[in-house]
């Protein structure tokens, strides 16, 4: 036997809306046409399919049955059309994204979940990459766009934009070290035990910039590569943590005090060169995903506030 996917569609409308008449509306047909295409399926399968009464219709066992088998032919049929059209698509070069580990975090995986979903046809390199080298590769055409941290931005001839705030802050265990103060300074968290990151991550390097010959001595107690398992880490009270507010779960148990140090005030930048800003339509789409994610971080909340910071972000 042979049946017409439009035929089945159909008929499974029917059986979900439990009447021809709703049936025919999701399918755009009218009564009389849907009604005829239902007695035709009948005619063809050699048996009764509905039960129909003045409130409506259901499936007899033979319905249900069509019915069962119906959806899975029309979804195998769905996943043959994708399979198909995947090589029909316009074979494009993906788009390369650049960020630094804070962004990596949480901002990125957030907008390249919306953005990939709505875009089947473009993809995305992603790569992990400190400002200096996310610069030049951008200056080289060698990536589409990046985030970068104002501090470390400079004059590149890019077009940038303020994308988010990506302050640090001290976290420790709710009620422990941390509890009743505001603000400390990095020498005195130093004073107490801290995990961090490993030494070649990009927040361990930049902290290790800023403090230069006039570093403390710190006591790390473990130092892992993962900012998930540093904030439980510092949560579960095995030592004070340095981490950027949006990396913080809202719903974690941690104590947060801001960091009073100049470097501590941070903010990503959108960057990108001026050519890719005007003439591509996937770029400009991944960067108002991007746009977006950072708009809806609600972690944004745990980041101190400074006025200097406000006002870069109003002016630009």
């Amino acid at each position: 036997m042979r049946y017409d996917l439009d035929d089945l569609r159909l008929f499974l409308h029917v059986v979900a809306e439990g009447s021809i008449t709703a049936g025919a509306h999701r399918m755009h047909l009218s009564l009389p046409s849907a009604s005829a295409r239902v007695r035709a399926l009948e005619h063809h399968a050699g048996v009764s399919l509905l039960i129909r009464g003045r409130r409506g219709a259901r499936p007899t066992p033979a319905g249900t049955t069509l019915a069962r088998h119906a959806r899975e032919v029309l979804a195998q049929t769905a996943r043959l059309d994708n399979a198909v059209a995947s090589y029909t698509r316009s074979s494009t070069a993906p788009l390369t994204l650049l960020a630094g580990g804070s962004a990596m975090h949480r901002l990125v995986p957030q907008a390249l979940i919306s953005f990939l979903g709505s875009h089947p046809d473009v993809d995305v390199t992603v790569s992990e990459c400190r400002t200096p080298q996310t610069i030049r590769m951008l200056a080289a055409g060698e990536a589409d766009l990046g985030i970068v941290l104002d501090d470390e931005a400079g004059d590149s001839g890019l077009h940038m934009e303020p994308l988010g705030d990506d302050s640090l802050v001290v976290i420790g265990q709710a009620g422990g070290i941390l509890a009743g103060r505001t603000a400390l300074t990095y020498r005195e968290v130093a004073e107490h035990p801290l995990v961090g990151l490993d030494a070649g991550s990009s927040l361990r390097r930049w902290i290790e910039k800023h403090l230069g010959d006039h570093a403390p001595v710190v006591r790390h107690r473990t130092t892992v590569a993962d900012l998930n398992v540093l904030v439980s880490l510092a949560a579960a009270g095995v030592g004070l943590a340095v981490v950027p507010g949006r990396a913080i779960d809202p719903r974690q148990p941690v104590d947060v005090c801001e960091l009073r140090e100049p470097w501590a005030r941070r903010h990503h930048l959108l960057a990108w060169t001026v050519k890719d800003h005007t003439g591509s339509t996937a770029t400009a789409a991944l960067a108002e995903h991007l746009r977006h994610a950072a708009g809806s971080d609600p972690t944004a909340r745990h980041a101190p506030e400074d006025p200097v910071s406000q006002q870069f972000f109003h002016d630009g």
